[in-house]
């Protein structure tokens, strides 16, 4: 899960975003393969190579619901000039059928029935009487209604093509093909792939499990009434759910009150289900922010190697920042800024690829693009500090939305970017190509 605990740092350093993440990812490791059932599986990383063990499909079957000929029976047939077949019997998907067809004859096929030997080519029933004698049909009776359709003549009005309607096969994957590589991460359609090749299990890397607790005696649940000096705890309902679209399985705690002991006692009693721990609000220099008060000396006697260390960054927002790892198994933790923009910008840079890293993927981080810069006058970025701005990206251009408050949540939910102002830039003109972070 995790190695040694972050290096340790003078109080006053001021650490680079680059530094603080470097720090992360090194402390934190991928967790270890497990054999997984296909639907617990998804969303999972494959920690090994998938071989197709049988082919796709296994066997030449009917890609329409028709009439299996041979091309030379139907060869020249029209509406005006039909071929006239003997119909030997119905062969349907997932049956076994001894039918054979000969010259002159034709079999009523199912859509995925497998081609019985002789037959050629399959010609739809749209292309065909039905065995009615009255003209094109737009499809077949049911067998259980009209079972004297498997007999008697089907008269063809168009000719077919060797291979017509049929797939052949192998056709979509041949046995011993690779099917996945390691590494991938499985969704809807692998999951499939996985399922048609006859996979039950899978070895993949779990979905970490992140659990998420907000710090704050002024923070509310919602739909509670609200009384004077209290606020909705969104960070918590926020920072799961960012959780849970990196890929985690994420536990919201909720609010802990403003008070060392609590919290310190709820960190610990949530360890059994965490992989990865994440609080926020209580990092900075107040007298009321526990959560260093809660952690700074954890795990220092207890657990050797194990620790929170307390840093400030070079960026806006998000100055403030924890991390270490705590409890006997060395579990990660980040703490992050209280302020909703704080948290959410910090998540997306430091949490984000810390749980990416934990499923075992590669590309940790969220991507990147060059955009034009749309705004009514010029941005302004505190020397030495890298700002986040939020914005909203569409045709190469780039336009911040809300102002540069961490506490503005309304204008959080429009963005789908980030801007990226460098910390040696303290303003940047309309009309200027930047760094745009991608969130959709």
């Amino acid at each position: 899960m995790s190695s040694a605990a972050p290096r340790p740092a003078d109080p006053d350093h001021l650490w680079s975003v680059e530094e603080h993440l470097e720090d992360v990812l090194a402390t934190v490791r991928p967790l270890e393969p497990i054999e997984l059932n296909l639907l617990d599986a998804q969303g999972c990383v494959l920690v090994e190579d998938i071989t197709v063990a049988v082919s796709l499909p296994p066997f030449d079957n009917s890609s329409m619901d028709g009439y299996a000929v041979r091309v030379a029976d139907v060869a020249g047939a029209s509406e005006e000039f039909p071929a006239v077949l003997e119909v030997v019997g119905d062969i349907a998907a997932g049956l076994a059928s001894s039918l054979r067809v000969g010259p002159g004859q034709a079999a009523r096929i199912m859509t995925g029935a497998p081609m019985p030997p002789g037959a050629e080519a399959v010609v739809p029933v749209e292309w065909t009487d039905g065995g009615l004698g009255e003209g094109p049909v737009t499809g077949m009776p049911a067998h259980s209604l009209v079972p004297e359709g498997a007999q008697g003549q089907v008269q063809v009005h168009r000719a077919a093509e060797a291979g017509a309607h049929i797939r052949a096969r192998g056709g979509d994957a041949r046995s011993g093909d690779r099917a996945l590589d390691a590494g991938t991460v499985l969704g809807p359609p692998q999951i499939a792939l996985l399922a048609a090749i006859g996979r039950g299990t899978v070895k993949v890397r779990p979905r970490p499990r992140v659990v998420v607790l907000s710090t704050g005696s002024e923070l509310v649940q919602p739909d509670e009434a609200l009384a004077d000096g209290q606020i909705y705890d969104s960070n918590s309902f926020a920072l799961t759910a960012c959780a849970r679209d990196a890929g985690a399985i994420a536990y919201r705690v909720g609010a802990v009150p403003d008070d060392a002991e609590t919290l310190r006692s709820t960190i610990e009693d949530q360890l059994v289900r965490a992989d990865l721990m994440v609080t926020t609000g209580g990092v900075s220099v107040g007298a009321y922010d526990v959560v260093k008060e809660a952690l700074s000396h954890v795990g220092d006697e207890d657990e050797p190697g194990s620790g929170v260390e307390f840093r400030k960054l070079a960026m806006q927002p998000g100055k403030p920042q924890g991390f270490g790892t705590i409890g006997p198994d060395h579990t990660p933790l980040l703490a992050l800024p209280g302020n909703p923009v704080s948290s959410y910008v910090s998540f997306e840079l430091f949490v984000r690829p810390a749980i990416r890293t934990l499923m075992g993927l590669d590309d940790v981080h969220r991507p990147t693009t060059r955009a034009r810069l749309v705004a009514d006058k010029a941005l302004t970025s505190p020397a030495g500090r890298r700002q986040f701005l939020r914005a909203t990206v569409s045709d190469g251009s780039v336009r911040p939305v809300g102002g540069a408050g961490s506490h503005l949540v309304a204008a959080l939910a429009q963005a789908d970017a980030l801007i990226v102002v460098p910390e040696d830039v303290e303003s940047v003109e309309p009309g200027t190509e930047v760094e745009v972070v991608l969130l959709g």
